[in-house]
């Protein structure tokens, strides 16, 4: 029997809920690609594992055995709220329960939506748990502090990361802050539904598999603790919207800031529109960001003092969401031109128009181009040829 060598010792296995979301995926990325020694990631789609049926959850991670387990799934936002409670309350909690009778470590995110507006948040602030708090909020605060009180009770060794607007690529689903991205490049936003001088903190997806694993390495000093994980400075509403604009080379949205009952008032209107239409069968919703159009004019932003006190060191300290700039727009542009989603944004892309022209307008003649000299083999990795695995290179 061959021995292991000590990197194959030292390799965790570890279970992802939420895997195809902008976290998980980035996660996945990250032990996968980046670092594909250090542990292996199962990340289980709802149809293996329903985190909404405690006895999926037990018998999976019993099954699995692993050394530690990750928990970004999240329902829609504007989820109802049994959805909202089954999937992100007790999921979060069911997969605790796990967790804590294998003795691992769970790693839980958060959301700033279970805070209130202010400045320089802590991790001690929290809303009031009340009947008024949307659902999605509603069910991350019940979570954080179900969890808190397993650490206490029950010895669960977890750590809670607390996300406000997150940023990064690879997000499919249009949401939070590509949704953003997404209005001002189709042109739907002609002014600015904000204030001046509206702050919000910003949470870099590229910088979270950095955290888990040094926290997963490190577990007497994250264990039962919650971090907030911003960058430092924040950000200005108003002032990215604008700078997207001027990337982007647009005439909106104008530097016109709407009052709140202004755009309270539209939103609603727009919203018995939508119901008067489902009446004749047209059936059509508002972007579900839109329920927390609130704060968009009210400043919310996190201190992340502690995790700067911690141990833990910023690969990336000077990435921030207005230096990624170039880089998402480019990267959501073209996945979403390609997918006919933007309609006004006149794109470009280093794409053949001539191509692109034979493809719309005669593919067949197209399709006979490339069949006289795109279709063979490639020569360079054809057997006897030079390239080729197992073939005689010449000094």
């Amino acid at each position: 029997m061959a021995e292991t060598t000590p990197d194959e010792r030292k390799r965790r296995l570890g279970v992802l809920f939420g895997g195809s979301g902008l976290i998980g995926g980035t996660i996945l990325n990250y032990f996968k690609q980046r670092r594909p020694g250090l542990a292996d990631i199962l990340a289980p789609n709802s149809k293996k594992v329903s985190l909404r049926n405690c006895n999926d959850i037990r018998a999976y991670l019993m099954t699995v055995k692993p050394d530690f387990v990750i928990n970004s799934a999240i329902t829609n936002i504007d989820s109802d709220s049994q959805l909202a409670f089954e999937v992100n309350y007790n999921g979060a909690v069911n997969i605790g329960r796990a967790a804590s009778a294998l003795k691992i470590p769970y790693i839980f995110f958060s959301s700033a939506a279970t805070l209130p507006p202010g400045k320089n948040l802590t991790e001690e602030d929290q809303l009031p748990l009340t009947a008024r708090l949307s659902n999605y909020a509603k069910s991350k605060l019940m979570a954080e502090k179900t969890l808190k009180y397993m650490h206490e009770h029950e010895g669960l060794d977890y750590s809670c990361l607390r996300l406000s607007v997150v940023y990064g690529n690879h997000d499919h689903k249009i949401q939070g802050f590509h949704r953003l991205l997404f209005s001002i490049a189709d042109e739907a936003m002609p002014v600015l539904f904000t204030k001046k001088g509206t702050l919000h903190s910003y949470s870099n997806s590229r910088k979270i598999p950095y955290l888990i694993h040094h926290m997963l390495d490190n577990r007497d000093e994250f264990s039962g603790r919650t971090f907030n994980f911003v960058d430092r400075d924040p950000v200005d509403l108003g002032k990215l919207i604008l700078s997207i604009k001027s990337h982007l080379q647009l005439k909106s949205p104008r530097a016109i800031y709407v009052p709140y009952p202004i755009a309270r008032t539209g939103k609603n209107s727009v919203r018995v529109l939508l119901r008067l239409l489902t009446k004749i069968g047209l059936k059509a919703s508002l972007p579900p960001e839109l329920m927390f159009l609130g704060a968009f004019y009210r400043t919310q932003t996190l201190s992340s003092e502690r995790l700067e006190a911690s141990s833990f060191v910023d690969p990336l300290p000077d990435e921030t969401v207005h230096s990624r700039l170039p880089e998402m727009l480019s990267y959501y542009l073209t996945r979403w031109s390609h997918q006919n989603l933007i309609t006004t944004f006149d794109e470009k892309l280093h794409f053949d128009i001539s191509i692109e022209k034979d493809f719309e307008e005669n593919p067949q003649a197209l399709l006979d181009s490339i069949h006289l000299d795109a279709t063979a083999p490639f020569a360079a990795i054809a057997p006897g040829q030079e390239g080729f695995p197992g073939a005689s290179h010449k000094d």
